[in-house]
């Protein structure tokens, strides 16, 4: 380069004197600067560090330099040194320092640390050359290394936080990494290469909050899964639940959390949260939607998940009853909707199902409200408040509730009737069991209304006991007489029926006889008149006879009567007539 020979020969030999403040970036300049005997005619300074360096290597190579240094040299006479000031440098001097090792043809290292770095201040310097300069050098190595794995892709994203943040928005290094991590979890999650399966978890971690959604928000483009975003929310809050977090880093996590219907957290994992949002004084905005968040998996949560959000950070208060009851609410304002809902669309199985969720939340609610019940400075309207947060009809039996409502006024032995009778109003007397209906009749703590309830209750369903019993018995001795009535009925019948047809046998005996009497005499002196109603008698007995013993209803193939009309008609001039006995025919 004979420009430069010449530009620093002609240097040596004004002797211009070096710059008289040498700092320790001096120091590391004058290292890796070629021709160390040449005397600069440039300096850099970037945050309060300098950069003794050559017009002539630094010109050619960046471009905001070439044009600082014109600007100068229009400004006034020309000076033997010129003085840049870049102290909006993305990446500050560890960038520009590279960034002149590289015009000077020095060895420098790119890392994943300070890729995006590099990659700003060259942009910001505009060091564009033919080859692509520094820009081109960073690209090959985040396309080779920098983004091909998981913690790389962190790290990188990690670099851009911070005064970087908003060069590296520009420039889409942040989407660039956030996008490489996304996929590199997706690609672990289907094909593991690393035991435990969720190690990538503890990786994401270590990223602000705002890089964390990036990351988020890369996972929802590659369609992950629901179980993979609450991997990562999860491992990614507790280790802010792990320290002594502030409302504002508290508030940050919040705000970047995947939606319940993107991925519901777990009960627990919120619960914890949510206490951990109202011990540090979060904003009111960031407790609501925690409450809300824990209010959608409610059913999922166990008595110990819901102290946990009552107690104080020490366990032994229980300071925050205020917002547990807000949770009980809107989750019983959640189902009261889905409810309506459900019967709208008249789904039987989906009404018992949300039914089954309210009772359980009801039990849950009852064993918080025994715990929290022996803390002597526990007010009343907190215990109600919370007792009293899901509605009565949700629970089978009130057993589990009375049992709470006995622990507060055993814990509270001062209360006077009133007060008693405020405590008792959460729960039925009628819905609880037989055993707590008689505990509760006996037990000196409980206001006079109550037991008076209970004892009443128990009288009324005696008295419907007996009276369903005496009602059964009315019924069978009633349903017993009428059977007995009915076969007596059918006896005397059968009686009539049988005494009928012994007279119409005796009858015809009788009739027989009184015609082989007169044929024996040989009497043929009967005239016409005599005969034709002898014959009339005959005929109207037999007529007489067979209807009778068509009406019979114990006939059953005839077994009992006979048809009469075998019997012959005879007639006789000397025969009389006797006239049967006139008897009274019945079947009823």
């Amino acid at each position: 380069m004979p420009r430069l020979s010449a530009l620093l020969s002609m240097q040596a030999s004004s002797g211009s004197k070096p710059v008289a403040a040498v700092s320790a970036s001096m120091e590391r300049t004058s290292q890796w600067v070629s021709s160390q005997d040449v005397p600069t005619d440039l300096v850099v300074r970037v945050a309060g560090a300098a950069f003794p360096l050559h017009k002539a290597v630094m010109v050619p190579k960046c471009g905001y330099i070439r044009k600082a240094v014109a600007e100068a040299a229009r400004a006034g006479p020309a000076a033997p040194v010129t003085e840049i000031q870049l102290d909006g440098l993305p990446g500050g001097a560890d960038a520009f320092e590279k960034a002149a090792r590289y015009c000077y043809g020095a060895n420098f290292e790119i890392s994943a640390r300070n890729a995006a770095a590099l990659l700003c201040a060259a942009a910001f310097l505009d060091m564009q050359p033919a080859d692509g300069g520094l820009a081109r050098r960073v690209e090959e190595f985040l396309a080779q290394s920098g983004l091909r794995s998981l913690p790389s892709a962190v790290a990188v994203l990690r670099s851009c936080e911070g005064p970087l943040l908003t060069a590296a928005e520009e420039l889409g290094v942040a989407r660039r990494a956030a996008d490489a991590a996304a996929l590199r979890i997706c690609n672990e999650v289907l094909f593991p290469t690393r035991s435990p399966p969720e190690w990538w978890a503890s990786e994401l971690a270590a990223l602000s909050p705002a890089s964390f959604h990036r990351v988020v928000t890369a996972l929802r483009c590659r369609r992950a899964g629901p179980e993979v975003l609450v991997a990562a929310a999860t491992a990614y809050a507790e280790l802010v639940l792990g320290a002594d977090a502030d409302g504002a880093l508290l508030e940050a996590v919040v705000a970047v959390l995947p939606s319940a219907d993107d991925a519901p957290l777990p009960a627990e994992f919120l619960c914890r949260l949510l206490h951990a949002a109202v011990t540090a004084g979060a904003s009111t905005k960031t407790c609501r939607d925690l409450e809300q968040r824990v209010a959608a998996v409610l059913d999922q949560a166990t008595a110990g998940d819901l102290l946990t959000v009552a107690f104080d950070s020490t366990g032994e208060h229980a300071t925050n009853t205020d917002t547990l009851r807000r949770v009980i609410a809107a989750f019983v304002e959640r189902e009261s909707g889905a409810g309506r809902n459900r019967r709208a669309s008249l789904s039987g199985a989906a009404v018992a199902l949300g039914a089954g969720a309210l009772q359980k939340v009801a039990k849950t609610v009852d064993e918080v409200a025994a715990e929290i019940a022996t803390e002597e400075s526990l007010p009343i309207s907190k215990f109600v408040g919370v007792a009293g947060a899901v509605p009565k009809e949700a629970r089978a039996t009130h057993d589990c509730l009375y049992r709470a409502v006995d622990i507060y006024l055993k814990a509270h032995p001062s209360l006077d009737e009133i007060e008693r009778e405020k405590v008792c109003s959460v729960m039925d007397t009628l819905k609880l069991s037989y055993t707590a209906r008689l505990h509760a009749s006996q037990n000196k703590r409980l206001p006079l209304q109550a037991v008076l309830s209970a004892l009443y209750y128990d009288q009324l369903k005696l008295r419907s006991n007996s009276a369903g019993i005496g009602d059964d018995d009315d019924e069978a001795r009633s349903e017993a007489g009428s059977a007995r009535m009915q076969a007596k009925a059918d006896a005397a019948l059968a009686r009539e029926n049988e005494a009928l047809r012994s007279e119409l046998a005796m009858m015809r005996a009788h009739m027989s006889s009184s015609s082989g009497v007169q044929r024996s005499k040989g009497s043929g002196s009967r005239t016409a008149a005599t005969a034709l109603a002898a014959g009339k008698k005959a005929s109207f007995f037999g007529s007489m006879s067979r209807t009778l013993s068509r009406l019979n209803p114990f006939r059953a193939g005839g077994g009992w009567s006979k048809d009469t009309s075998s019997i012959r008609e005879t007639t006789g001039s000397s025969m009389h007539a006797v006239k049967p006995k006139r008897r009274r025919f019945s079947i009823s």
